[in-house]
């Protein structure tokens, strides 16, 4: 390919080869016209169902504009990697069997291995950067969740799958089991073609959601959803919701856990995502067991460090109190609950103590 006018065909053909041996399980292309999505955006941000995420609203209209956020971008690099661990056979039948068990600490699958983040940026970087070598300088940015950009809507664009009910991109090769990344291009790439919708009259997700988070078809209002619930909310978990998380400690699949699409989940392509610090198996009663160091030491590179020891323990006592639905008084539960009952924190104390008000009422 000439490096002063390079095929355009050729080298996306090239572009989604290169992404495949970098570990992506589909790459493909959109052009960045995200008009469509703005009055969405309005209307969620305005009805603040955004909750205390104020980087939400903070760039405006900006998020659904990716060529002023890095001018002269033209096109979108999308890329899929998938992250159902190596070895997770009947997944689906394992997460809903631990959910029912009430000392076992329900942690969302994709946050047990390193963080994707990290992980997907660093590919998307090298991507780039072959990029580059192969037709000289041009402008591009990369993103993983990381910057104002509407990324599911270009990724719908692009032709990697369609918004479910419960607003996860969803694909007929793979389910919702994936993350997605970028690279912001001047490059006017060919694009691919939008796959449309296949939800049909399926409402699985919306009936399954604990906290009655999804208002309807592509409706989410974050401040019910446990995610939100147990990782961007930096207070205390509203009383009405506490009964209402369970066992689960740091986010939620339940939604992803009833999808028929799902049946197609992938496993991924590298080991980063393998589960890590016995996340899978672990009981709230030794997690909350953890001092902030130990906390700190085993979730070195995972996305769940972000959160911090208190807002750790905040989680894992919510999910203890409710544990007394099935174990009403355990005296392991309760033991761990009062040596944390004097802890200088007063967003932990006071969870601490509805859970223990929870083991003697």
């Amino acid at each position: 390919m000439s490096t002063s006018s390079p095929d355009l065909h050729e080298l996306t053909r090239a572009i989604k080869a290169w992404g495949a041996e970098l570990g992506f399980a589909d790459l493909r292309i959109a052009d960045v016209d995200l008009a469509h999505a703005e009055q969405g955006l309005a209307a969620w941000l305005a009805a603040g169902h955004h909750g205390e995420m104020d980087y939400m609203a903070s760039h405006g209209m900006k998020r659904a504009r990716p060529a002023e956020l890095v001018p002269g971008t033209v096109r979108a690099i999308v890329a899929r990697m998938d992250y159902l661990p190596l070895k997770s056979d009947d997944w689906r039948t394992r997460e809903l069997a631990r959910q029912l068990d009430p000392g076992a600490a329900v942690v969302s699958m994709y946050a047990r291995g390193r963080d994707y983040h990290k992980v997907l940026r660093n590919r998307l970087a090298q991507l780039a950067e072959r990029i580059k070598a192969e037709i000289g300088d041009y402008g591009y940015r990369v993103f993983t969740d990381s910057a104002p950009v509407m990324e599911l809507p270009l990724a719908e664009k692009a032709g990697l799958g369609w918004r479910g009910k419960h607003t996860l991109l969803l694909s007929r090769e793979a389910g919702s089991t994936f993350f997605i990344g970028e690279i912001l291009v001047d490059l006017p790439l060919p694009v691919d073609a939008p796959t449309g919708g296949h939800c049909g009259s399926c409402s699985n997700c919306i009936d399954a959601c604990p906290t009655g988070a999804i208002l309807g078809p592509g409706r989410l209002d974050a401040r019910r959803c446990i995610s939100y619930l147990t990782i961007e909310l930096k207070g205390s978990i509203p009383l009405e919701l506490r009964p209402l998380i369970g066992n689960r400690i740091y986010g939620c699949d339940d939604c992803q856990l009833v999808c028929p699409w799902n049946k197609f989940a992938q496993r991924a392509s590298v080991p980063d995502f393998d589960e890590r610090n016995g996340l899978a198996d672990s009981g709230m009663v030794e997690l909350f067991g953890w001092n902030e160091e130990e906390f700190n030491r085993r979730m070195e590179g995972s996305p769940i460090r972000r959160i911090g020891h208190e807002r750790w323990l905040r989680n894992l006592a919510v999910g203890l109190g409710n544990a007394a639905d099935a174990r009403r008084g355990d005296p392991a539960i309760v033991a761990a609950l009062q040596a944390r009952a004097g802890h200088p924190s007063a967003l932990v104390r006071e969870h601490v103590e509805w859970a223990l008000l929870r083991h003697q009422s």
